[in-house]
């Protein structure tokens, strides 16, 4: 491919979509010399861990270097509520866990990476608490040996469960529009894992009434099953998925197939308002298979080859008259071959972007790529490379901050040209000034390339420029800086809920003009407070917002103050 030939435009391109792509490993190495270890525990971590540690239990280490095997695996299953606590021990938190289905235990266990008779590894035990804290119906999962007795390591799993049925009404705020529904839903069946959902919803760009069904650890396996049906004001969602990924980083085997088919009307936005809409029908069936040698000198290599087949056809809408622009159809069916690198280092914190939750970070490196080749002969409307490429890194800094860095390079290479591009990095940094308090600042940016008409690059109300109505601005490029001051208290009323607090401030402007779309208002700023209401007891998103915010730029037609409520699965 001549990908750097042809103009000097070209070339920059290219050139900055690899800077970009290479920023998580450049900062790596700018770092190498002053961020502290994953690897190595800080002293309060080390007098934590010693602490929750069996008197004369040897150290991982020694019980690794003995050759110790897993004993006995005691599961401790908890209950939402803790009635060995008084403050827990009352009627209506009796009649809850009464009403509740804890977890089974089988469950559990098919989740551990680990079994009775197998080698003692501080790595597995700690991975699989990984595992288990990553379902929606934990609030929380540790796993630490107990006990030590002729060469065997008796281990204790400890997980508390959350309140999982919903049946309620939902209510949502961001950029000047409400999202208003009613839901019957259960995360944990039986607490077999399966989650059923049926709801009717109405947000701005239409109302759907969906059924779903799935459960991650069907059969308490690792194969994932999920399936959906959904009637549309607009048309109509369909989807099925059964896959078994790399679910640790031991995992050898992984493969799976999906199908979705979709059918609605896709407004385009500017200024808040619709300037555009038409119909349009995907079609996305893939299947995969993938292979590893697991974990070696602190890397997990994977490898994966599939079969996709993507097709979009456009047409007018029956909801729209004005007029009306259309995207091209297109479709592409491809084989596809995938790399992904996966660094083994985590790191356990807390009140970062949760209240008083265990928080895993992968800290580690992590890279992957998928190339495939698109032809006419197997079908598709063109002969294209599309492509994917994904990069992340994690530091810790010396003066306790955490710093993460990703970057993203997607799109289609067509006749030596890029065409629907987007290339995608941002920078976070956590800085801890103690136990209940955390500045938050995160710098993010977005350019695409040839981009189809579908494919908007939006920065609004719902986009983290809280101050403003969503999709308010359209462009070809977008950047965002977000600076906020986070409050984590120790206040827990009725027992159900962590408080928190936090000011902010965003600023953020798009370049380029899109079809259709209004010349950029150039730098946007906008400022606010408001509360984070941490779901203590409950899986149905772990922070609730509740913010005021005010817009310092805009026009004079924009609300002088944005109400938004929403819930996030982060602060």
């Amino acid at each position: 491919m001549t990908l750097a030939a042809g103009p000097p435009s070209r070339v920059r391109a290219l050139l900055g979509a690899a800077g970009a792509l290479a920023l998580p490993w450049l900062a790596r190495s700018a770092l190498a010399g002053t961020a502290r270890s994953i690897g190595t525990t800080s002293p309060a971590a080390a007098r934590a861990h010693h602490r929750g540690r069996a008197r004369g239990l040897p150290s991982d280490a020694e019980l690794e270097r003995s050759g110790a095997v897993i004993g006995k695996i005691i599961i401790d299953n908890k209950n939402v509520f803790d009635l060995k606590n008084p403050k827990d021990d009352n009627a209506i938190f009796r009649l809850a866990n009464r009403l509740h289905r804890r977890t089974r235990r089988s469950l559990i266990r098919s989740q551990l990476l680990f079994k009775s008779g197998e080698r003692f590894s501080a790595h597995l035990l700690n991975e699989s608490a990984r595992i288990l804290r990553a379902d929606s119906y934990f609030y929380d999962a540790s796993i630490r040996p107990i006990r030590y007795h002729d060469g065997k390591v008796d281990v204790l799993v400890t997980t508390r469960d959350v309140w999982t049925l919903n049946p309620g009404f939902d209510f949502s705020r961001s950029g000047g529009k409400s999202t208003t529904g009613v839901q019957l839903e259960d995360l944990n069946v039986l607490g077999t894992g399966t989650d059923i959902s049926v709801k009717h919803l109405h947000s701005v760009d239409r109302s759907e009434s969906d059924v779903s069904l799935s459960n991650q650890h069907a059969f308490d396996t690792w194969t994932s099953i999920s399936a959906a049906y959904g009637n549309l004001s607009d048309g109509r969602m369909r989807q099925l998925t059964v896959n078994r990924p790399f679910y640790a980083l031991e995992t050898r085997h992984a493969g799976g197939a999906s199908f979705t088919d979709t059918t609605f009307d896709q407004p385009l936005y500017d200024l808040g308002q619709i300037i555009d809409k038409f119909s349009e029908h995907s079609r996305f069936v893939q299947g995969y298979a993938g292979w590893s040698s697991g974990l070696v000198h602190g890397w997990a290599r994977r490898f994966s080859v599939g079969w996709t087949d993507d097709e979009h056809t456009f047409g007018p809408s029956a909801q729209w008259t004005g007029p009306t622009l259309l995207p091209a159809n297109r479709k592409y069916v491809y084989p596809w071959f995938e790399v992904d690198l996966v660094q083994d280092e985590y790191a356990k914190l807390h009140n970062h972007n949760q209240i008083h939750r265990t928080e895993d970070f992968q800290l580690g490196a992590y890279f992957t790529g998928q190339v495939g080749w698109a032809d006419r002969t197997f079908g598709s409307s063109q002969d294209v490379v599309p492509f994917v490429f994904t990069t992340g890194d994690g530091y810790v800094l010396p003066h306790g901050d955490t710093l993460l860095v990703s970057s993203s390079l997607s799109g289609r290479i067509h006749s030596g040209t890029l065409e629907n591009g987007v290339l995608s990095a941002s920078v976070v940094n956590f800085a801890e000034q103690g136990s209940q308090w955390l500045l938050y600042s995160a710098v993010s940016a977005t350019a695409g390339r040839r981009l189809t008409l579908d494919n908007q690059i939006l920065l609004g109300g719902d986009s983290g420029l809280r101050g403003y109505p969503l999709r308010y601005q359209d462009g070809t490029a977008r950047a965002l800086f977000t600076i906020e001051e986070r409050w984590f208290s120790n206040w827990y009323p009725f027992r159900l809920f962590r408080v928190g607090a936090a000011a902010f401030f965003d600023m953020g402007r798009t370049w380029g003009r899109a079809p259709l779309g209004q010349p950029s208002l150039g730098l946007l700023k906008d400022a606010g407070f408001g509360l984070r209401l941490g779901n203590a007891r409950t899986a149905f998103g772990n922070v609730i917002h509740i913010d005021l915010a005010f817009p310092l730029d805009g026009g004079s037609n924009i609300k002088k103050v944005q109400f938004l409520v929403q819930t996030e699965r982060q602060f």
